[in-house]
């Protein structure tokens, strides 16, 4: 039974997404494992980072904590967080998918499981390829990212900074 066919005799959608609060649910459940965890690599990363010998030289000439903190200990802490942000973003991909069929909200992962269940090969080929499109774009922004974050990969890394 497709809404389209057989609509609401109210004239409101039986599926939900009529207001914004019907997406606080699906939005909670896709993001709370995956802010958890990179909150947790972040702490992590920022511990260590503190410990470093140029965080202790940069509180020893007396910096002020805040710019100690995001001057030193954010940048170099930055990268391996986008690393596993980057990861995440492509399962948080995967995972909307699911979670549209499991709150039956009208998108692409509903169009996808159903392309599953009749042997639509055409439109599954294209889900394929644009999750693909998807994956790679979202590894360029990451690498944009980094050169951002680490002016080291922007130069070209430790072997032109020898060269010099």
């Amino acid at each position: 039974m497709s809404p389209k066919r057989y609509p609401n005799p109210l004239g409101r959608s039986s599926v939900g997404g009529d207001t914004p609060w019907h997406y606080v649910l699906p939005t909670v459940t896709l993001a709370a494992g995956l802010v958890a965890s990179v909150v947790r690599f972040l702490r992590g990363e920022m511990l260590e980072v503190m410990g470093q010998d140029h965080v202790r030289t940069a509180r020893a000439t007396g910096l002020s904590g805040p710019r100690v903190l995001w001057g030193h200990v954010a940048r170099n802490a930055a990268l391996p967080v986008l690393t596993i942000v980057g990861l995440q973003l492509n399962g948080l991909i995967n995972g909307s998918l699911i979670i549209e069929t499991v709150f039956a909200l009208p998108g692409i992962g509903q169009t996808f499981v159903g392309a599953v269940q009749v042997r639509d090969y055409p439109v599954l080929q294209f889900g394929v390829m644009a999750y693909a499109l998807v994956v790679v774009v979202i590894n360029l922004g990451v690498d944009a990212l980094y050169a951002v974050a680490d002016p080291r990969i922007r130069r070209g890394g430790a072997t032109r900074m020898a060269e010099a």
